[in-house]
């Protein structure tokens, strides 16, 4: 009788993981290949207006979130290299009458924009805007020359100076319109007895859609002492 000596290779485990891995590999390479996905994706939009008359009154979005369907490989560029995708330009014909996006016909750009991919809809959560007519205004600046904080016996001895005279602040109409015409500026300083001659930072434009010319101001002046009357 033949006795058969029983298998004593060892396992190994190295090999066992490289088969797997070939075989995940192959799997995921046959499903890319399939048709039928379906996903949502983030895809970058340009707005298209005239932004020398009008300016948003909310962030626009720099993407819209679009379902689209098609094969694996293309699912996969425009999920995972999003950054090298070209953006898709809507056009804002009326932006004082626009509060949403039109769907129907930025789904119909997006089709002719993506070509690989067929285009289902626009999910309608990331379609909000609004618009204002954009606002110029020219501010005055005077020194708040009454609340000078001089030291005893001290006062102003000359023309306060300030650099710039003006500034322009520019926005939405809503809130240019509210702004006063002058504006009084706030010298800093304690016990001053000194000429001055110091940049005094202006944050009273703190609104995020507004935008200012200049947000310090030079102001410069001279003080002299008072002296006291001859003894008689």
């Amino acid at each position: 009788m033949v006795t058969i000596p029983p298998n004593n290779r060892p396992f190994q485990p190295t090999k066992a993981l490289l088969c797997l891995g070939a075989a995940t590999l192959f799997w995921f390479l046959s499903a890319l290949n399939k048709t039928g996905y379906t996903l949502n994706v983030e895809y970058p939009i340009r707005f298209v207006y005239n932004d020398s008359l009008f300016v948003p009154t909310k962030p626009l979005p720099r993407t819209v979130r679009v379902n689209v369907s098609g094969d694996g490989w293309g699912l996969l560029r425009h999920s995972w290299l999003q950054f090298r995708v070209d953006p898709i330009d809507y056009t804002v014909s009326n932006p004082l009458q626009a509060s949403v996006i039109n769907t129907s016909s930025l789904t119909a750009a997006l089709a002719e924009h993506i070509k690989k991919l067929h285009v289902n809809y626009v999910i309608a959560d990331t379609v909000e805007m609004g618009f204002d007519r954009r606002m110029t205004k020219t501010i005055r600046l005077i020194p708040d020359s009454l609340h000078i904080d001089l030291a005893p016996r001290y006062i102003v001895s000359s023309v306060i100076n300030m650099t710039p005279r003006t500034i322009q602040v520019e926005g939405p109409e809503r809130l240019v319109r509210g702004i006063a015409d002058t504006l009084p500026v706030t010298i800093p300083g304690k016990r001053i007895a000194d000429n001055y001659d110091n940049e005094v930072i202006l944050n009273h434009f703190r609104h995020p859609l507004l935008r200012v010319s200049a947000d310090r101001v030079t102001v410069s002046f001279e003080v002299g002492e008072l002296l006291s009357p001859p003894l008689k």
